[in-house]
């Protein structure tokens, strides 16, 4: 594929992305489905395109995404967790990558949470927290956890897809 046609395939990606992302207002659960979701589609923007239209593509649908999508906790999500399919090779190649990817996704979350109850002050974030207690919040980790590796494991399904 020349040039253009990964920058224009990259381009129209991303704007499907931002949709996807613009949704995550009008569906509930969808803060985390529609990250996940733009996770897949830069999975394939790094698979027909490569590397550096894929950080571009990254980069320009998470400014879009803050800028336009009304789920800021949804957009945030996809700034912290949505360059994972371009670091995953890295990851996999590690010995005990299992456990890396197991660190990589609770320091991001804990950072990402903390910046986002600390600095921004969320406050549905907050309450959402103080009513669930201790043991639904660790139920809830334990679940992001699970749903993480789930798409870890759809992401390596998806690239022997497209190859």
């Amino acid at each position: 594929m020349k040039n253009s046609g990964k920058i224009a395939l990259g381009g129209v990606l991303a704007a499907l992305a931002v949709v996807v992302m613009c949704l995550g207002g009008m569906i509930p659960l969808a803060t985390y489905i529609c990250p996940i979701l733009c996770m897949l589609l830069q999975s394939t923007v790094l698979q027909k395109c490569g590397g550096r239209v894929a950080w571009a593509w990254f980069f320009a649908v998470s400014i879009l995404s803050l800028l336009l999508s009304s789920e800021k906790e949804g957009a945030a999500v996809f700034l912290f967790l949505g360059y994972y399919p371009m670091i995953k090779p890295w990851l996999d190649r590690r010995k005990g990558s299992l456990l890396w990817k197991l660190l990589f996704f609770n320091a991001v979350i804990f950072v990402l949470y903390g910046l986002l109850i600390s600095v921004i002050g969320v406050a549905e974030i907050v309450s959402s927290f103080a009513e669930m207690g201790k043991w639904m919040a660790a139920v809830a980790a334990g679940m992001g956890n699970l749903t993480f590796f789930l798409v870890d494991i759809l992401l390596s399904r998806m690239k022997g897809m497209l190859q």
